[in-house]
């Protein structure tokens, strides 16, 4: 399925129910946001610009700006434990390809090591929460380990396949730098056989190393 919405969550992102997931990395569109919620903030921490994104075959990237707040839907997964402080770029292909950035910055190490640690939990039992959520919808999570980066990256993948048909992959990672972290979503249609992993995992070391 081609899609050619470009807009603020990468054109998709992954569902949390079958509806909220139709709007999310391996589904549906998303409108880019409406001017007041889209307020650029500082370069700093920077963000990952589209050439640093996993390559797509057929199209290049895009990115939409840097904007206060949490991202709207929230991302699957991750999305409830964002808090107000956060700010996220979104970025998509001229098909069924998008990716987002999501960066919070902690008033302490340890409030960002925990936090972090939450994040990765969150991911760790993603795949047996939207199964609880929504009986049609099957959910396998995996583990790709750690990144030695900064203080340390961690990948996950994330498989979900709706009773009518629907295949979806994404690869969340989740690292940090000091009092900063940093979420990175890549999404498509498709299984975990086509998941770009290896370039993925180079795009996570990227992200973080561009923290500050």
């Amino acid at each position: 399925m081609n899609i050619r919405a470009r807009g603020i969550l990468g054109i998709r992102g992954i569902r949390t129910t079958v509806a909220a997931l139709a709007a999310a990395a391996g589904v549906a569109a998303v409108a880019v946001p409406a001017a007041a919620a889209t307020a650029p903030v500082s370069a700093e921490p920077r963000f990952l610009e589209p050439a640093d994104l996993p390559p797509h075959p057929a199209s290049a990237w895009y990115a939409g700006p840097v904007t206060a707040g949490r991202p709207d839907p929230l991302p699957v997964c991750v999305g409830d434990a964002l808090p107000s402080i956060a700010t996220h770029r979104s970025y998509w292909t001229e098909f069924d390809t998008s990716a987002q950035q999501i960066t919070v910055v902690e008033r302490s190490e340890r409030r960002a090591e925990d936090f972090a640690a939450l994040l990765r939990r969150d991911l760790a039992d993603c795949a047996k929460k939207l199964m609880e959520k929504d009986p049609d919808l099957t959910a396998t999570g995996k583990n790709y380990g750690r990144l030695n980066v900064e203080e340390g990256a961690h990948v996950y993948g994330l498989h979900t396949a709706s009773a009518w048909g629907s295949s979806d992959i994404n690869l969340f990672s989740v690292g940090r730098d000091g009092t900063t972290v940093t979420i990175v979503r890549w999404g498509q249609m498709g299984t975990f056989q086509h998941a770009q992993v290896a370039d993925f995992k180079k795009t996570t070391v990227t992200a973080v190393n561009k923290l500050y």
